[in-house]
């Protein structure tokens, strides 16, 4: 048997708020399938969707996203202005830079080169 990822869910509270940010990031136009659910589909990427949970994030995430946009601290002033923060600063290595960042609802995600 061989799995396809279909799409890639985040648990939040506020869906149709979350879907926006990611699809300014991403690409695509956010689609609110009900109060609850959310998504967009990035072009040449799998559908990120948003489910509404009770609880609230307590930790780091398992899972994270790593997205290439070119200069990293560019890409991190733009995902900032949407509404993301960062943690930390850009750190560079010899497989090339990085810079995590939480979007509106503490999930990390990172902009990466090399």
């Amino acid at each position: 048997m061989r799995a396809v990822v279909s799409e890639i869910v985040f648990d939040c509270a506020d869906p149709a708020a979350l879907v926006r940010f990611w699809a300014a990031l991403l690409g695509g136009e956010p689609v609110d399938r009900s109060p609850d659910w959310s998504y967009v589909e990035p072009p040449g990427f799998v559908r990120v969707a948003f489910q509404r949970v009770p609880e609230g994030k307590a930790a780091k995430n398992r899972l994270h996203l790593d997205l290439e946009a070119g200069a990293v601290a560019d890409a991190a002033d733009a995902a900032v202005r949407l509404g993301a923060e960062r943690v930390g600063g850009v750190v560079a290595d010899e497989q090339g830079d990085f810079q995590v960042l939480r979007d509106p609802e503490g999930n990390e995600f990172c902009f990466v080169t090399g």
